[in-house]
C-alpha cells in the first residue's frame, strides 16, 4: 500500500491518526471513519464478548459436569485472558491497523505467519457467527411461543445474521450506537435478572460454590472442573474485536489498549454475577447433575419471572444474540478487508472494495453474512457436519490468540522494541510467557478426549477439526503462495541488524 496519504480536516489527533497510519504503509483517505468512541470500542468487545450468550448456553452443561465450583473457573479464564488482552494492547498501541490479528502477526514475524494467522482466525469468526447464530433459535422460538425444532431454530439464525449484516452494512456510526445499545440493554438485563434472582429465587447460600453435590464421581474431580471450565474459555473473547476496527476509533493507541482490558472487567463481572445469580436460584442440584433437568436455565427463569416476566427476559437475551452477531460480523469484515487489501485473499479485488458513502467494506461483509448462513442451512442436511464444523470455532479462537502471543514473545526475544502509547516495559516478556502458557493449556483442555464410549472421531473433533483448517491453509499457501502477494510491510518490528 501506499504510504501518501490526505489530512481529514477534522482536527489535530486525526492527523497525528493519520499520521501513524501512513507510517505503517496505509493511506487514511477513502479508508474508514473515526467515528467510533472509547465506549463504542467497549461495546464492541462486550457484545462479541457477550456474557448472557456465553452463561446462558453453557450453564447447564457445566453446571451438570462440576457442580457449582464451575463458578470458579470464570475467575482463573478471566486472569489467564487478561495477559493475552494485555499483550495484544501492546501490540495494537503499535500497529492500530484494521484486521487486528493478521496484520500484528504479519509485523510481528512474517508474511506466512500473517497469512496463516489470518486464514485461521478468519475460519474460526465465521464459524462462531454460525454457532451463535444458530444458538439464538430456542430462545426466539421461546419469545414467540413456537415449538423448538431444526427447522425454526434455522430461520432464526437466519433472520438474526440477516438483521446483523443490515445493521452492519449501515456504517461505523451505526454500528457504535447499536453495539453502545447491546451494552447498555445486556448488562442492565444480567443485573436486574440477577438481582431478582438474588432476591426472590435464592434456594442456597455462598457455600455450594464449595460443593460437587455428587458431580465427577468415579473420577479425579479436577478431570470434571476442567471439562466445566470451558464455560469460561468459551466466555472470555471478545477483546480483540476492539483492535479489529483500530482505523475506526480516534487514539487508537491508548484507546484500544484500555477498551481491551475493560471489556475483561465488565464482561468478566456480569457473566459471573449472571453466572452466580442462576446457580443460587437452581433448586436441585442433583437433578441437573443427573440430566433429570436438562433446561436449568429455562426453568429457574419461568420460575422466577413467571410466563409475561420471562417473555421480556427472553426480548433481553435476543438482544445480547443479534448484537453478539453484529459485532462478530463487523471484526470478520475488518479482518477479510485487511487481508484482502493486501491482495492475499481470493476475491481480494472484490473483498478489498469500499463503500465511500458508508465507510465500510461492503463485500466483506456479506461474506460475513453469507458464508454463515450456508453452515446454518448445512445442519438440515447433516446435523452432524455442524456439529463438527463449530466445534472448531473456540479453538480457532484460542490458536489465533496464541499465534500473535507466540510471534510477540519471538519479536521480544530477537529485539523487538514497542514504541506505542502502551507499552509493559520490563513486565513484557514475563507476561508475554505466561499468556502463552495460559493460552497452550487452554488448548489442551478444549482438545482433550472425554467421551471413551463413543467413536474415536467423536472424542477428537475437536483436534480434527482444527488439524483440517491449518492443513487446508497450507496447502492453500504452497499451491497459490498468497503471502506473496502485495508489497504490504511485514516482519519489521524486529530491527534489521537482529535479522540478518
Amino acid at each position: 500500500m501506499s504510504a501518501e496519504m490526505t489530512r481529514p480536516a477534522s482536527g489535530p489527533m486525526l492527523d497525528e491518526d493519520a499520521e501513524h497510519l501512513a507510517s505503517l504503509g496505509y493511506t487514511y483517505d477513502s479508508q474508514f471513519k473515526r467515528e467510533m468512541t472509547f465506549w463504542g470500542n467497549v461495546s464492541l468487545g462486550f457484545t462479541y464478548l457477550s456474557p448472557v450468550v456465553g452463561i446462558y448456553s453453557l450453564f447447564a452443561a457445566s453446571l451438570g459436569v462440576a457442580g457449582p465450583p464451575m463458578f470458579w473457573s470464570l475467575i482463573i479464564v478471566g486472569a489467564g485472558q487478561l495477559l493475552v488482552a494485555t499483550v495484544f494492547g501492546e501490540v495494537v498501541s503499535n500497529y492500530p491497523v484494521a484486521g487486528g490479528v493478521y496484520p500484528w502477526a504479519r509485523r510481528l514475524w512474517g508474511r506466512k505467519w500473517g497469512w496463516m494467522n489470518g486464514w485461521v482466525y478468519l475460519c474460526a469468526l465465521l464459524v462462531t457467527i454460525a454457532s451463535v447464530a444458530y444458538g439464538a433459535g430456542p430462545y426466539l422460538s421461546g419469545l414467540l411461543g413456537m415449538e423448538s425444532n431444526v427447522d425454526s431454530t434455522i430461520v432464526a439464525a437466519l433472520l438474526v445474521i440477516a438483521l446483523a449484516t443490515v445493521l452492519n452494512l449501515g456504517g461505523t456510526k451505526i454500528l457504535n450506537k447499536v453495539a453502545m445499545l447491546g451494552l447498555i440493554a445486556e448488562l442492565t438485563g444480567a443485573l436486574v435478572v440477577g438481582i431478582w434472582l438474588m432476591i426472590a429465587a435464592r434456594h442456597h447460600d455462598l457455600s455450594v460454590l464449595f460443593q460437587s453435590f455428587g458431580a465427577g464421581e468415579g473420577s479425579d474431580y479436577f478431570i470434571a472442573f476442567a471439562a466445566a471450565g470451558l464455560i469460561g474459555i468459551y466466555q472470555y473473547y471478545g477483546f480483540e474485536a476492539c483492535g479489529d476496527v483500530a482505523e475506526e476509533v480516534p487514539n487508537p493507541g491508548r484507546t484500544i489498549p484500555k477498551a481491551m482490558r475493560m471489556t475483561i472487567y465488565i464482561g468478566g463481572f456480569a457473566a459471573m454475577f449472571v453466572c452466580l445469580s442462576l446457580i443460587l436460584a437452581v433448586p436441585d442440584f442433583g437433578a441437573v447433575i443427573s440430566g433429570a433437568d436438562a433446561d436449568p436455565v429455562g426453568n429457574v427463569l419461568a420460575s422466577a419471572f413467571g410466563p409475561v416476566g420471562v417473555k421480556v427476559v427472553l426480548a433481553v437475551v435476543m438482544i445480547s444474540f443479534v448484537s453478539c452477531v453484529l459485532s462478530l460480523q463487523a471484526a470478520t469484515s475488518r479482518l477479510a478487508y485487511s487481508m484482502a487489501r493486501d491482495g492475499i485473499l481470493p476475491a481480494s479485488r472484490l473483498l478489498s472494495k469500499f463503500s465511500e458513502s458508508r465507510h465500510v467494506p461492503p463485500y466483506a461483509l456479506l461474506v460475513a453474512g453469507l458464508v454463515p448462513a450456508l453452515i446454518v442451512l448445512g445442519s438440515k442436511v447433516s446435523s452432524d457436519a455442524l456439529v463438527a464444523i463449530i466445534s472448531f470455532a473456540a479453538m480457532g479462537m484460542y490458536m489465533g490468540f496464541q499465534m500473535v502471543v507466540l510471534a510477540a514473545l519471538r519479536a521480544r526475544l530477537k529485539g523487538w522494541k514497542p514504541r506505542g502509547a502502551f507499552q509493559l516495559g520490563k513486565w513484557g516478556v514475563p507476561v508475554n510467557i505466561a499468556a502463552l502458557v495460559w493460552g497452550v493449556l487452554g488448548m489442551v483442555n478444549m482438545a482433550w478426549p472425554r467421551t471413551p464410549d463413543v467413536p474415536w472421531y467423536d472424542n477428537y473433533i475437536v483436534l480434527i477439526s482444527a488439524v483440517s483448517v491449518v492443513a487446508v491453509g497450507l496447502v492453500y499457501m504452497a499451491w497459490k503462495k498468497p503471502y506473496l502477494r502485495g508489497d504490504a510491510p511485514a516482519a519489521d518490528a524486529v530491527p534489521a541488524a537482529a535479522t540478518s
